[in-house]
């Protein structure tokens, strides 16, 4: 009887992590099937009250899907790491010092080829086996913070004090929410899969990071 219920115990845990490499895998499919093109909850639009630019700032990870890949990459390789959940928060703290030097007006050229690239480079980091040391990879989230912060701020430059800080405290709050849901879900269910998803993501990044490199190098011919 020992036998039978711990063979059920076992059936159970391994149903539950098929059913979480599913959940991330399809995750991983629907990243790859919509673009990354928009980036603000609002169109064209600057957000003018709170509400507004709270609403945008929640948007805009989620609806760059480039930001949301990087977001589940970073999440799912914390849950792999001792210590990793200061991979994410590295992340989102220096995406808000990024948001600031744009709004600080300096300027730089590149960033979403640096964007597309961190998603690659985190889904590459997932898919191997001997990983660089916590620390190593928590300085990497942080260098990809600041871009991702840094485009993050494209969207709201240019608008009042109030839209401005909620939006700000928007992406914050939806990006550790996720963050904390991921990596809740990876502890418990990524074991043995993290290979796996690595490679989705990276085929993710890959293809944003092809893309942007199109878009640079297509006006370049026309010079």
């Amino acid at each position: 009887m020992k036998s039978l219920n711990n063979l059920k115990s076992f059936s159970e845990k391994t149903a539950l992590k098929r059913l979480g490499l599913r959940i991330f895998v399809s995750i991983g499919l629907l990243l790859v099937a919509f673009p990354a093109s928009a980036h603000h909850g609002m169109g064209e639009e600057l957000p003018t009250n709170f509400f507004q630019g709270f609403m945008s700032g929640i948007a805009h990870p989620l609806i760059g899907i480039d930001h949301f890949a990087f977001i589940l990459s970073a999440g799912l390789l914390a849950a792999t790491q001792q210590k990793g959940i200061f991979i994410p928060i590295s992340f989102v703290l220096a995406a808000m010092l990024g948001a600031g030097i744009h709004l600080a007006g300096f300027n730089t050229s590149g960033v979403e080829l640096w964007v597309s690239g961190s998603v690659l480079l985190f889904g590459i980091l997932l898919s191997l086996k001997n990983r660089p040391n916590t620390t190593t990879i928590v300085l990497l989230s942080a260098i990809a913070g600041i871009f991702h912060g840094y485009a993050y701020g494209e969207s709201i430059f240019g608008a009042e004090s109030t839209p401005l800080f909620a939006y700000l405290l928007g992406f914050t709050v939806i990006q550790l929410l996720i963050i904390m849901v991921i990596f809740a879900l990876g502890k418990k269910f990524l074991s043995g899969q993290s290979q796996s998803l690595g490679l989705v993501l990276s085929g993710v990044g890959l293809a944003f990071l092809s893309s942007e490199i199109m878009n640079v190098i297509f006006p370049l011919l026309k010079i």
